[in-house]
């Protein structure tokens, strides 16, 4: 049975990580309704389900691989956001924003009141750090 499955699989693309991301999907949606009872959650889960398996079984390798290119991109930029180490900044740093452009400013905790100089557009205004 086992090298039946590896003679059909042979030649198609398989499960990477954009398939394993939407059965994941799937699992929460059928999960959500199970709980909630709503139609749209059950038809949503099929769909990505029906989809996942086309990809797995697809012959199209190359498109595939391509798509899958594209979701790591978006997945890096969205784990980026929460990589930055800006949460462990919070404890040594204020950030503040400029009142006239809007620019982000980096200021250390602790030194009373100081006056800010907005690297952007040289505005001057004063805050507690």
């Amino acid at each position: 049975m086992k090298e039946r499955l590896i003679r059909f699989m042979s030649g198609r693309y398989g499960a990477d990580q954009l398939s394993r991301f939407m059965l994941g999907v799937c699992f929460v949606c059928l999960i959500l309704n199970l709980f909630t009872g709503t139609y749209l959650l059950y038809v949503l889960a099929l769909a990505l389900l029906a989809v996942c398996y086309f990809r797995m079984f697809s012959r199209n390798i190359a498109r595939r691989s391509e798509e899958n290119q594209k979701y790591l991109q978006l997945r890096g930029k969205v784990l980026a956001v929460f990589r930055k180490s800006w949460w462990q900044e919070r404890r040594a740093y204020h950030i503040y924003k400029c009142p006239s452009c809007g620019q982000k400013i980096r200021i250390p905790r602790g030194k009373g009141k100081i006056c800010i100089t907005c690297p952007k557009c040289r505005n001057e205004f004063v805050k507690k750090s």
